[in-house]
């Protein structure tokens, strides 16, 4: 996963310096929460990015530059009901998701959302033919 996710934040445009990423993955309940402390809204998300990039004066080595809490459950959710996608293709399209947030892009208005889903298209496409999803995130079950 640390190759994928090295992969992914470089095709998302972060900075090629020394930085690292703390990858959280949780289940419904868990992400609720966080979604309710973080982020104010209720219920469940596929994934919350916090990114530190901003002010990269405040980052200290061995701390996290991005900080991302992915749901397995809406993975496993969203993997089943798309035709073009499975459980591992989900978690990854919400890592590159979150690192393309880190990266500046928004899917917040029309446009930018657009922007976003293009992008995403574009990086899981190069990465793709570079890593095997499934062995790379095999499907368990609910974290709950």
């Amino acid at each position: 996963m640390k190759a994928l996710a090295a992969r992914a934040a470089v095709l998302a445009g972060l900075p090629d310096t020394d930085w690292e990423l703390d990858v959280r993955f949780v289940g419904d309940r868990a992400m609720a929460a966080a979604n309710e402390e973080f982020v104010g809204h209720t219920g469940t998300t596929d994934v919350i990015t916090f990114s530190y990039f901003d002010d990269p004066e405040s980052l200290f080595p061995g701390e996290p530059a991005v900080e991302l809490i992915i749901c397995v459950d809406a993975a496993l959710r969203e993997g089943a009901a798309r035709e073009d996608s499975s459980y591992a293709r989900e978690l990854v399209l919400y890592l590159v998701h979150g690192l393309l947030h880190s990266a500046g892009e928004d899917d917040l208005s029309p446009g930018p959302r657009r922007r976003m889903r293009r992008r995403e298209r574009e990086v899981l496409e190069a990465l793709e033919p570079e890593f095997d999803f499934g062995s790379i995130f095999p499907e368990r079950g609910s974290l709950g």
